[in-house]
This record gives structure tokens, sequence and C-alpha cells, in this order.
């Protein structure tokens, strides 16, 4: 599951076992990340309020785009799993997403979510290369300073959760075995499932 030994949901401290008790009761488990972050569950906490804080002004839709694009530049499958499923129950079919996931810019998406996705890749792979051009396109789109701040917020927030479950090596939790064989592969852009 990792390759760091976690602290397991019997007999765990407090701040761990109300970090577990927590996630169960609103995931109805307790994900494999949140196992990873049991030897620090301070900076799950922080890292739990600044994801909050990220995405609290964006549109749901656009957030998970803006962070299915900086996962899958990443190479996290886990984030592209996790954030590809709430695409896919909210927002879009499975073929639909299978499009975005192959290459969103012939999915038949609208030109600001092109532009975003676009935008948060590029924050996701290497912010030195993000110009004032970049900022123009989304904002000639329609977008304000805010939403850009919004969208660079989002995809380094996923940088850093992306980062630290891949190089913990946090497998995707099983609940994604359950996704359609082709999406699950499509979303498995990086670690694998364990055997």
């Amino acid at each position: 599951m990792t390759f760091i030994e976690t602290v397991p949901e019997g007999g765990a401290p407090e701040p761990v076992a109300r970090l577990y008790e927590t996630d169960r009761d609103t995931e109805g488990r307790v994900p494999n990340y949140t196992r990873a972050f049991s030897l620090h569950p301070e900076l799950y906490e922080a890292w739990r309020g600044l994801n909050k804080a990220a995405k609290q002004n964006m549109d749901p839709r656009r957030y998970e785009l803006a962070t299915l694009a900086a996962a899958r530049r990443r190479r996290s499958s886990y984030c592209a799993l996790a954030h590809g499923s709430v695409l896919a129950s909210k927002f879009m079919s499975d073929e639909q997403l299978l499009d975005v996931v192959a290459d969103h810019r012939r999915a038949g998406l609208d030109e600001v979510d092109v532009a975003v996705m676009d935008f948060a890749e590029k924050v996701a792979g290497d912010p030195t290369l993000v110009n004032q051009e970049d900022v123009h396109r989304l904002c000639a789109l329609g977008l304000s300073d805010r939403d850009v701040f919004d969208v660079v917020a989002a995809a380094s927030v996923r940088c850093f959760f992306s980062t630290m479950l891949d190089a913990l090596g946090v497998e995707p939790d099983s609940r994604f075995e359950e996704l359609d064989p082709p999406l699950r592969r499509a979303l498995t852009v990086g670690r694998p499932f364990a055997e």
C-alpha cells in the first residue's frame, strides 16, 4: 500500500484516530492517502484546509478539469482516478471522459475548458514556462484575475498532494477497480494498481 509503515487503525493515537474517523465518515472508508498521512496528521489537516480554500470559489466542474489536467501532467494515477471519477459521476459520460483523457483539445470541450486544462497542465509541468500570454488567453475567454489565480491554486495544491502520494508509494484505492475497465486504464496515468 505504501513504501512506509503507517499507523494501523486499531489503537491509533488521538490525532490519527480522529483523522481516520473523519475520513471514514465522509468517504465511507479510510482511503489509502489518509493512511499515508497518519505519520503527520497535522500536515494532512493543513493540506485539507488549503485544498478547501483553493476550490471554494471555483466552479466545481472547472476545479475537477484543472485538477485532472494537473494530475495527468504529474502522472498521478491516484489523483487522476479520483478526480476522473468525480467528472464521470457528476459532469460527463464515461465516453466523454475517455476522450478528455486521450486529448482534451479534441474532446468536444468548449474553448474555456480547453484553455483551463492547458493552463493547469503547464502550471503542473513547469510553472517557469507560464507567461503573460497564457493569462491573457484565459482573460480573453472571460476569466478574471481571481479565476486565473484559482486555477493556479488548484494545480499547485494537486502537485503537492500527488508528489506526496507517489513518493510514498501510495496505491490507488480498491474502489477505483469498480470503474469501467477502459476508463480505469485511461486514468491510470502513472503508478499502476498493485498486482
